[in-house]
């Protein structure tokens, strides 16, 4: 099976695309071989599902898309990640490159035309054979679901991009046209409706009881998010109500499943949670670890200039735990909130700062975060293998792993790919701007926008949002996007989705921690300056596409 996953995976350098022709001489198996028994065929389905896409850059495996958003800073200068932010991204330097989605695309299209030939029966006798026959009905709509969600990881990166059915010669890859977004994402909600209704609602007590499938609940919500792309600002620039109501409706299919419930514990790295609608799960490994604790904990593993680290930004958009804005200046923390405390800026917070981000003064590993100057987490340079804005990750960190030499442990992690918070926010974001109003209802959408942000925030253990009007409710969505799914790479997409990288990503600021006595002084400093332009918007393909096929024409701006 080593040579079939060579065979599906390798680069075979086709011109144009990536739309790779099945090579059958470069194997033992043929084509049809892979299709005669019930083993082979899952092993080509799991193939598809192996180009899922993480949450980290694919060139820089520790660097996180967030760092290329206003809500983190990565270490490394020299690292790809960079070119998001620092003027040197273009076509001939890309970032993130995922034009090789197109591998998957036709994995996809191979598979479904191979199924419609699959006969197994001469496994009859077999105990497992009429649930087998059961799965197999099934594994076409999962592969479509798979493509639905690729083509839209590539429709949210490039935009119009080609969109093929079926296997393309490399003479037909080098001649494909763009599909415009719209069509795009129409295709996708029509893919994801029919494949909806013929998936089942969890694969518990069916065959193997595999986890992180394709289910009804998973291509019902890449529908709703390839809508709710399509509604907003950058792909709707005319505010188009319709395209809002279309967005709020799919969000609600989702919640009237009534499958999914919030959850108050801890999500990352916990696909049991019953909020996970999809996760990928990854193997036991420190690397994350070792690449984002500070670095004292590594017991001297770490020798080079890494880790994701959130900005002061970030830490601002989260509230008091009274539901009140609180903000750091160069003369320290300001708040309305009366009860709260400023010489303890970390302390009854919005209870999901403490889960995604890691302070001063801050419980880790039976210590104490330091990152005071002079502090045992501090850095005074980028070389020092700290933090250059006064703050650690701590979202999907398993604090568990130890770099002890006599005592070195991993752990499994799994990234969340979607979440019911997902869908709620996704809703109230949606009937706001189809109403205009964050109270409003009708008869389909039953539900105020209000109520869908107030259950995450219940959820959460903050107050209800007090924004009454469009405009203000509109921010308070975004600011909820922005602390809910923090490192969850929302971020980046959400900044170009919604057009307002021109006045978010300009500069990214940390924080400043003296200590005095047994107190603290706190102030704002600038981190770095950005370079932000319009066309960032959207992904440039890849200039080698763009010579190989003529019709592929370049994304504005680059």
């Amino acid at each position: 099976m080593k040579k079939l996953f060579y065979i599906l995976s390798a680069a075979l350098l086709l011109a144009g695309c990536n739309f790779l022709e099945f090579d059958e001489t470069s194997s033992d198996y043929s084509r049809e071989d892979m299709y005669t028994t019930y083993s082979n065929i899952q092993r080509m389905l799991t193939n598809i599902y192996g180009y899922m896409p993480c949450k980290n850059i694919a060139d820089v495996s520790s660097a996180m898309r967030e760092c290329g958003s206003d809500d983190a800073e990565y270490a490394d200068q020299d690292a790809s990640v960079q070119r998001f932010i620092n003027g040197n991204w273009s076509p001939l330097q890309t970032v993130d490159d995922k034009w090789s989605l197109y591998n998957a695309v036709r994995s996809v299209a191979e598979f479904l035309e191979s199924m419609e030939t699959v006969d197994i029966s001469m496994f009859q006798y077999d105990a497992n054979y009429s649930q087998w026959l059961e799965h197999l009905k099934y594994y076409p709509y999962e592969a479509r679901v798979l493509r639905a969600y690729y083509l839209f990881e590539l429709a949210r990166r490039y935009g119009d991009i080609p969109v093929p059915m079926t296997m393309l010669t490399a003479e037909q890859a080098n001649e494909i046209e763009k599909t415009p977004f719209d069509e795009v994402i129409e295709f996708i909600e029509s893919e994801c409706t029919e494949c909806a209704a013929n998936l089942p609602t969890s694969w518990t007590g069916m065959l193997g009881e595999e986890i992180g499938r394709v289910t009804k609940g998973f291509a019902l919500a890449v529908k709703a998010k390839a809508l709710l792309y399509a509604a907003s600002p950058l792909h709707n620039p005319s505010g188009d109500r319709a395209k809002w109501l279309e967005a709020a409706k799919a969000a609600k299919e989702v919640m009237d499943m009534q499958l999914y419930r919030l959850d108050p514990a801890e999500k990352a790295n916990n696909y049991l949670s019953p909020e996970v609608i999809m996760s990928i799960l990854r193997s036991e490994d420190d690397r994350f670890e070792l690449t984002n604790f500070p670095v004292r904990f590594t017991e001297g593993s770490r020798s080079y200039m890494a880790g994701n680290y959130p900005t002061q930004n970030l830490v601002d958009a989260f509230q008091t735990l009274n539901g009140y804005d609180i903000t750091l200046d160069q003369d320290g923390w300001h708040t309305a909130d009366p009860e709260f405390d400023i010489t303890k800026p970390y302390e009854n917070r919005d209870p999901r700062f403490a889960r995604a981000i890691l302070a001063n003064g801050m419980a880790f590993k039976g210590s104490t975060i330091e990152t005071f100057e002079g502090g045992r987490d501090y850095s005074a340079t980028r070389s020092d293998l700290g933090t250059p804005t006064g703050y650690y990750l701590r979202k999907y960190i398993q604090e568990e792993t130890s770099f002890v030499p006599e005592a070195r442990s991993s752990f499994k992690h799994q990234w969340i790919v979607s979440r019911y918070a997902e869908i709620l926010l996704s809703y109230a974001e949606a009937a706001n701007e189809y109403f205009q109003s964050p109270t409003q209802t009708d008869g389909t959408l039953t539900i105020s926008a209000a109520d869908a942000i107030n259950q995450v925030r219940l959820n959460a253990g903050m107050p209800d949002v007090e924004a009454t009007s469009y405009s203000d409710f509109r921010e308070a969505v975004r600011r909820e996007w922005r602390v809910e799914f923090a490192f969850e790479d929302h971020r980046f997409w959400d900044v170009r989705r919604w057009d307002i990288g021109q006045q978010t990503q300009g500069q990214i600021d940390g924080v400043k921690i003296t200590r005095s006595g047994s107190s603290f002084n706190y102030s704002r400093f600038t981190v770095e300056s950005r370079t932000w332009a319009a066309r960032q918007n959207l992904y440039p393909i890849p200039q080698s596409e763009v010579f190989a096929n003529p019709n592929l024409t370049q994304n504005t701006g680059w």
